[in-house]
C-alpha cells in the first residue's frame, strides 16, 4: 500500500467558498471531497464545475442525513444531482471528478456505469454514526461489487477496543485499496495513523469549517502535517502518547513531536482519549506504544497496572509517565520535578520554609505538589471537597487539611501566602464563569501568590480574578514543559533540545 493521502472535506455553502479554502490549503493536502449536501440548493446544480476550478483530485459526495450528511431530499433528487455532476465528461480528466462516493445501498446502474466509463473511481461507503462495525474485512469484501470500488467504512466506536480492532483488521487488508475511519474522540488515532491500517486516505477539514465536522473528529490539515508530521509516519515509526479523559486539549504532542523532530527520532506522540484507563493501556499495548504520559483522571488508577514503580511514584502515590519495558509498564513521576522547577522560576529567591501554603485539591497532581512543598519546608494545608482525601494526603506529610467550601475562608486566608490550584477545575473553560473558579468564595487581598497547574486557557478563572486584585499569578505551562522534557529523556534516553 502507498502512503495514505490527506483528503480535505469541503462543507462550504457555495462553490466559491470551497474554492478559496482549496487555494489556502492546497499545499497541505492531496485530494478534496466536495460535500454537495452542504451547498446551498441553487449551488448544488452547478457542482459539475468544481473540479475544473481547482488543480487537485476531487471526490463527489452527496451525503444523506441518515449517514451523517445534510441531504434530506428523495433518492430520485439525489440521483439527478449525481447525474448532473457526472454527465458530459470533459476529455481532460483533470476537469472531472476523480472519485464519487456511493453508499453501499445505492445502486443505480446508469449512474455507476457512467462513472466507470468516464474513469471516475467509485468509493463504496458504509457509515454507522452510533455503533462500531467490527467485521471490517468481511464487510469491505462484500461492498466491492465490481471488484474495482474502494470500500470505505466509518463508524462511531464504543471504546478503544473497537479502534484497536480497526487497526488489527486493516493491517491484514493488503489486497485492495480501502478507507477505514473511527469517528469521535476515541477514534482520533485512526486519523493520524492510517498507515497502520493500510487506509487509502485520512479525512481532515479546514480550520474554518471544523464546526461542521467536529462531532465526528476531524482535525485541520495544518495540525495533521505540522504537529503530527503525517507524511513522515511509517509502520516503523515509534508510537508515544498521552492518556486521559476527556482530554479536550493538550500541549504534550507539540512538546514531544518537536523534540523528536529536532534530534531526528522516527517517533510520533498523540492523544489517546478513553473514559477507561484499562482500555487506554490495552490499546497502547496492542499498538506497541513505547511510552505514555498519564494525565487526569488516571494518575492514581494507572498504578494498579504497573509492574515496576519509581521511588517517586511510591512516595507520592501518583504516576504520570509510563514506559513499556519487557512487555510490562514501568511507572515514573515527573510532575514533582516539573512543579519544583516551575515554582522556583515563579517565586525566585522567596524562601518557603515555614511559610503557610494552601494546596487546592488532593488528586494525582496535588500529591506531587505536596511532595515538593514538603521538601521546601513549607507549612501546608490541603483543601479539598472530599475531606477524607484531604486528610489522607495531609497526614502523610504532617500537614493540615480542611474541607473546601465557603466555611474554609478563614483557614484559606491563614494559608494564603502561596495558593497552589491543583485541580482540573477551570481547564479549558470559560474564564468569566464563576463555576470554573474552585475558590470563588475567597476574596483576594492582592498580596497572595497564585500558581494554577492548569495551562489552558493561559489565564484561568481563578488567575483572572486574582490578577484583578493585584496578585502575582502563574499558570502551569512551564510545569508542563519541564515535566515533558523529563518524560522525553525517559522515553528516548536523550536530552530534550528546544
Amino acid at each position: 500500500m502507498n502512503q495514505p493521502l490527506i483528503c480535505m472535506t469541503l462543507t462550504g455553502k457555495t462553490l466559491e467558498e470551497d474554492y478559496r479554502l482549496v487555494r489556502k490549503y492546497e499545499k497541505q493536502i492531496d485530494i478534496v471531497e466536495l460535500r454537495v449536501d452542504h451547498l446551498n440548493e441553487d449551488e448544488q446544480l452547478y457542482a459539475k464545475r468544481f473540479p475544473s476550478m481547482i488543480n487537485i483530485p476531487c471526490i463527489l459526495t452527496i451525503r444523506r442525513d441518515v449517514d451523517g450528511g445534510l441531504f434530506t431530499g428523495s433518492e430520485f433528487s439525489r440521483t439527478t444531482l449525481f447525474g448532473r455532476a457526472l454527465a458530459f465528461a470533459d476529455p481532460d480528466k483533470t476537469k472531472n471528478f476523480a472519485y464519487v462516493d456511493f453508499e453501499e445501498d445505492y445502486h443505480v446502474p446508469s449512474i455507476q456505469d457512467a462513472a466507470m466509463a468516464f474513469g471516475v473511481r467509485i468509493i463504496r461507503s458504509c457509515h454507522n454514526m452510533t455503533e462500531p462495525i467490527l467485521n471490517l474485512r468481511e464487510k469491505c469484501d462484500s461492498m466491492r461489487k465490481t471488484g474495482y470500488e474502494i470500500p470505505k467504512i466509518a463508524f462511531m466506536p464504543k471504546s478503544l477496543s473497537d479502534v484497536a480492532n480497526l487497526f488489527r483488521e486493516g493491517e491484514a487488508m493488503t489486497q485492495y485499496e480501502h478507507i477505514l475511519c473511527a469517528m469521535g474522540p476515541e477514534g482520533f488515532p485512526s486519523r493520524v495513523l492510517p498507515v497502520f491500517s493500510n487506509s487509502y486516505l485520512s479525512f481532515v477539514s479546514p480550520e474554518e469549517m471544523l464546526a461542521n465536522t467536529n462531532a465526528i473528529g476531524h482535525i485541520d490539515p495544518i495540525t495533521l502535517n505540522k504537529l503530527y508530521h503525517f507524511k513522515d509516519i511509517t509502520k516503523k515509526t515509534n508510537l508515544y502518547g498521552v492518556i486521559g479523559w476527556p482530554l479536550p486539549k493538550t500541549s504534550s504532542p507539540a512538546i514531544h513531536n518537536h523534540g523528536f523532530r529536532k534530534i531526528g527520532i522516527d517517533s510520533v506522540f498523540l492523544p489517546i482519549r478513553s473514559p477507561n484507563v484499562y482500555e487506554a493501556l490495552n490499546f497502547a499495548e496492542k499498538m506497541s506504544f513505547k511510552g505514555l504520559a498519564v494525565t487526569s483522571p488516571y494518575k492514581e488508577s494507572v498504578m494498579y497496572y504497573l509492574h515496576e514503580q519509581s521511588p517517586e511514584v511510591i512516595q507520592i502515590g501518583a504516576c504520570d509517565t509510563i514506559i513499556r519495558k519487557n512487555n510490562h509498564w514501568v511507572g515514573h513521576n515527573v510532575d514533582c520535578l516539573g512543579f519544583k522547577h516551575a515554582l522556583t522560576d515563579f517565586i525566585g529567591n522567596f524562601n518557603l520554609k515555614r511559610k503557610k501554603v494552601a494546596i487546592i485539591g488532593a488528586g494525582g497532581t496535588a500529591k506531587a505538589v505536596a511532595y515538593v512543598l514538603k521538601q521546601f519546608g513549607a507549612k501546608v494545608c490541603i483543601f479539598n471537597r472530599t475531606i477524607e482525601h484531604a486528610q489522607n494526603l495531609a497526614e502523610k506529610y504532617g500537614f493540615e487539611y480542611c474541607q473546601l467550601d465557603q466555611n474554609c475562608v478563614e483557614k484559606l486566608d491563614e494559608y494564603s501566602t502561596l495558593i497552589i490550584q491543583a485541580t482540573t477545575v477551570g481547564m479549558g473553560e470559560d474564564s468569566s464563569s464563576i463555576e470554573n473558579d474552585p475558590i470563588s468564595f475567597y476574596n483576594f487581598r492582592g498580596n497572595e501568590l497564585i500558581f494554577d497547574v492548569n495551562y489552558y486557557p493561559s489565564t484561568t478563572p481563578v488567575m483572572k480574578r486574582a490578577s484583578t486584585a493585584g496578585c502575582r499569578t502563574c499558570n502551569g505551562y512551564r510545569m508542563l514543559e519541564y515535566s515533558g522534557h523529563e518524560q522525553f529523556r525517559l522515553f528516548t534516553n536523550k536530552e530534550y533540545e528546544q
